[in-house]
């Protein structure tokens, strides 16, 4: 895997020092969830309860990113942080049913990790992703515009579809997360689809 760091929008950079985006591309398909791959997500559903749950936010990256969502006026208790939102689909669903390979070895990233992975058609990006801001709202971004809301699922786009053959991977670094969490998080998300 080779991991690339995109570019921040000067304004972006200025305002959160700190802030970076992670990225890497992949040869995959979309598909149906592997077998192994159901037995990881169950295990990992396995591990989660309520306790748990309701002591991730206390965590390191989850905590920056709660610090980070407060920072660019977003409330963490409704658009809940990437971990957490995890965890409540946990919660709410009794489990991690799986969801298609790509979905569901964002969620293994993101549960192992704390960091949120996205996935993008690599072919339908127009250049590297970067972060930039748009009408306002902190995006993830192509030579063309926006692809997604940052936090959110990709746009139409850019999203990957069943004729998807490589897939960029990309991670929101928030300040002061460590490095190897973001790395962590991408890897895990590529070997799985790799």
């Amino acid at each position: 895997m080779r991991l690339r760091a995109g570019t921040v929008a000067p304004e972006l950079a200025a305002e959160h020092p700190g802030l970076w985006l992670a990225w890497a591309e992949v040869q995959a398909t979309p598909g149906r969830t592997p077998p192994e791959l159901r037995d990881r997500l169950r295990g990992l559903a396995d591990r989660m309860h309520g306790a748990q749950a309701i002591e991730l936010r206390r965590r390191e990256v989850p905590h920056l990113h709660r610090v980070f969502f407060h920072h660019v006026g977003l409330d963490p208790d409704v658009v809940r942080v990437p971990a957490e939102a995890a965890a409540v689909r946990r919660m709410r669903e009794g489990g991690l049913p799986p969801q298609g390979l790509v979905q569901d070895a964002l969620t293994v990233a993101v549960m192992e990790t704390g960091v949120g992975v996205w996935a993008f058609d690599a072919e339908r990006l127009a250049g590297e992703p970067a972060l930039g801001l748009e009408a306002g709202r902190l995006v993830i971004a192509d030579e063309q515009g926006a692809v997604a809301v940052l936090f959110e699922d990709p746009g139409p786009r850019a999203a990957p579809t069943k004729a998807t053959t490589r897939i960029a991977l990309v991670a929101v670094a928030v300040p002061n997360v460590p490095h190897v969490f973001v790395e962590e998080a991408l890897w895990t998300a590529w070997e799985i689809l790799a």
